[in-house]
């Protein structure tokens, strides 16, 4: 047998039976097969760009919003409350397409069978009635040899068989109710648990009470909190200062364990009513000689001299936080009588800072009772007569405000601001008036800027309006537009009346005091030329309703009567005079402060010509006195420097002199008694002026 030849692979034609080879990848590629089997070369456009593999896969997303492309941004209103156009900012953003009120009912619902029962029966009604009619027959013909036999069986009728049927399927088929096993009742567990009985309400303890609270650390949070760790030590070294030295030699360890106590607990507001107690009682304790002589002492010198006083050095009040502020105001409070308030600033307009009202007790002359602090000094102040925990203070920057002793903050309950009008010049003084008729609180303010403003308390709010506007008369000048211009006077004190209560006077700094009412805002009812410079002060007779008295730094003090343009007294002191205060108990008595240092006591009674007292308050001649104040009980003033120290001194018997008392005759006392004693000194100046 001839060797067995290998087997060759023949080529398939496929189509024609030909092979191309492609010329560049150089593989056969059969002429007939399809195009889409052979390999495509992506044709590249001429302006694509060149990416990298980088920005290829980068991935940009899209975000789907509800809201509205075409929805409008700038919609505008007109708002009547405001009187305003004002821009809305919620825009409707849904777009409604279709909407129908439809009505569902579950399947599985008694409703829902029925419904779906009565639809089969309408739509397939003819075949189930040919069911049950062949059903019927069918039934019959097997019953028919049987009731042939038997004979004494009725007929059933198809009809009635039909019937039958259509009812059962007409009605639903109600499930049948399975029991759920209760799993909170373990008596059908297969093992049961024994329950432990319950507590009863005396044994069982309270939940505490719990809040959540949470906050994201940041930066401000943590500063404030240095900063308030930084100024409880400051309060406890103040504390620490305003211990009298013999208290802090009595007690230093108590005070160690104050302070470690103070560290430990931040509330100490429960034992500060029984520690101002203690620290009144070490006071007393040290300051024992000084309560004795407020007390008990009187001059006896007083006895040899005849028309002479003096006045004894009490309580010296200072602050070390008011030590380089002058004291600017002095009011003893109208309720409690140991009580008065201080107002601290500056006069060196050159040399403005902060501020400072305090107020002592002469039960504590070592630390004040309250301590309020202002940005700008404190000019002036006064406390209401109803309301003694209201306090009044003028500004150096033109602000008014109150505060509120039952409120110890530090700041004050009501302000005013460049909106509510403030002056635009310091206040010089301030004077709270009676409730209005809707029983609001007012007071009256009088500024250099020429303004006397009525503040009221409405809702919270200060109210001004402008009582009257100070024009020095004489001195209008003419503008290139012809316009009248008036020069403003710059008022710096003034004083109602006691009684007639429209009525006041009102001092400036080209020295004439104006007599003005409330009802007439562009004119003056008097005009006194009464001083070369300055008024210091005004200040109504508290007895005498005609008489008034005023002091200026040209050196004098003047008694007038308001009837009479002319002074009926002049005082010359040879120095500036600060403040003048009428007293209390007396119509003739009065006192006055100059910045050399002395305070004089005049009675016009006893002498008309010259102060019954000089007598030098301050030790050093720097030192400048700038108030005082007469108690209204007791027989001492209050005088106050511009080194921010306020001393107390006691009048002797011959400054306080009353009526002597004759054999078998009864002493008269009351206003009656004053007025008529004022009137017969003026009498006797009126018929030597009438004379003249």
């Amino acid at each position: 047998m001839p060797p067995k030849q290998p087997l060759r692979r023949q080529s398939v034609s496929v189509g024609r039976g030909t092979r191309k080879r492609d010329e560049d990848s150089g593989t056969e590629v059969a002429e007939g097969a399809d195009e889409w089997a052979q390999s495509k070369a992506t044709v590249r456009p001429p302006d694509q760009l060149e990416l990298t593999d980088a920005e290829l896969k980068e991935e940009f997303t899209r975000i789907l919003t509800a809201n509205n492309p075409h929805a409008p941004q700038n919609i505008v209103r007109y708002s009547f409350k405001e009187g305003t156009y004002k821009l809305i900012g919620f825009v409707d953003q849904l777009a409604v397409h279709f909407s129908q009120v439809g009505n569902l009912i579950p399947k599985d619902s008694d409703e829902g069978r029925r419904q779906r029962y009565r639809n089969n029966l309408v739509t397939g009604s003819e075949e189930s009635a040919k069911l049950v009619i062949s059903e019927a027959e069918v039934v019959e013909e097997e019953d028919e040899p049987k009731e042939a036999e038997a004979g004494s069986q009725t007929d059933v009728p198809a009809a009635e068989a039909a019937e039958k049927v259509a009812e059962e399927l007409m009605t639903p088929k109600q499930p049948k109710e399975r029991k759920l096993t209760n799993k909170f009742n373990f008596s059908e567990r297969a093992s049961q648990t024994f329950n432990n009985p319950l507590r009863d309400r005396e044994c069982q303890m309270e939940p505490p009470p719990r809040t959540n609270f949470s906050a994201t650390a940041n930066q401000w949070e943590i500063y404030d909190a240095y900063v308030e760790e930084l100024e409880k030590q400051e309060k406890t070294k103040e504390k620490e200062k305003a211990k009298t030295p013999v208290a802090k030699k009595m007690g230093k360890m108590a005070m160690r364990k104050m302070t470690s106590m103070e560290s430990q607990s931040d509330d100490i507001t429960k034992v500060t009513q029984a520690a101002k107690i203690v620290e009144r009682m070490v006071n007393q304790n040290t300051y024992d000689d000084v309560a004795q002589d407020f007390k008990y002492y009187e001059d006896a010198a007083d006895e040899y001299r005849d028309q002479e006083g003096t006045l004894l050095p009490l309580w010296k009040f200072q602050n070390d936080k008011a030590k380089r502020l002058a004291v600017t105001a002095l009011c003893w409070n109208p309720k409690y009588n140991d009580l008065f308030a201080v107002g601290h600033g500056s006069y060196d307009f050159m040399k403005q800072s902060r501020g400072m009202l305090l107020l002592y007790s002469m039960k504590n002359p070592s630390f004040p009772e309250y301590i309020f602090s202002s940005e700008s000094g404190i000019m002036c102040l006064d406390m209401h007569m109803d309301h003694p925990y209201l306090v009044v203070v003028g500004h150096y920057d033109g602000n008014v405000a109150i505060y509120n002793l039952k409120k110890p903050h530090s700041q004050p309950s009501f302000r005013s601001s460049a909106k509510s009008g403030k002056h635009t010049d310091p206040v010089w003084q301030v004077k709270w008036q009676k409730d209005d008729m809707d029983n609001n609180l007012n007071f009256f303010s009088v500024s250099s800027d020429g303004r006397i403003v009525s503040w009221t308390l409405v809702k919270s709010e200060l109210v001004h309006t402008d009582v009257i506007k100070l024009k020095v008369e004489g001195s209008t000048t003419e503008s290139l537009e012809g316009l009248q211009l008036y020069t403003v006077g710059c008022g710096t004190a003034f004083d109602f009346h006691k009684e007639i209560d429209y009525m006041f006077l009102v001092g400036t700094e080209e020295g004439k005091i104006y007599k003005c009412s409330k009802s007439y805002s562009s004119q003056f009812l008097d005009t006194y030329d009464a001083h070369n410079m300055a008024v210091d002060a005004v200040s109504w007779n508290p007895y005498h309703t005609k008489v008034f008295m005023s002091c200026s730094s040209d050196w004098t003090v003047k008694i007038w009567d308001h009837t009479i343009k002319t002074p009926m007294f002049i005082y010359d002191l040879n120095s500036a005079v600060g403040d003048v205060a009428w007293a209390p108990y007396s119509s003739t008595v009065f006192a006055a402060v100059t910045t050399n240092g002395k305070t004089h006591v005049f009675d016009l009674s006893i002498n008309k010509y010259e102060a019954i007292c000089n007598q030098p308050v301050v030790a050093k001649k720097k030192n400048k006195i700038t108030h005082v104040q007469f108690n209204p009980i007791h027989p001492i003033i209050i005088v106050g420097d511009d080194r921010g120290h306020v001393t107390c001194l006691k009048l002797s018997p011959n400054l306080r002199k009353m009526p002597k008392e004759k054999k078998g005759q009864e002493v008269q006392k009351g206003p009656a008694v004053e007025i008529a004693k004022l009137d017969k000194l003026l009498n006797l100046v009126r018929e030597v002026k009438t004379k003249i």
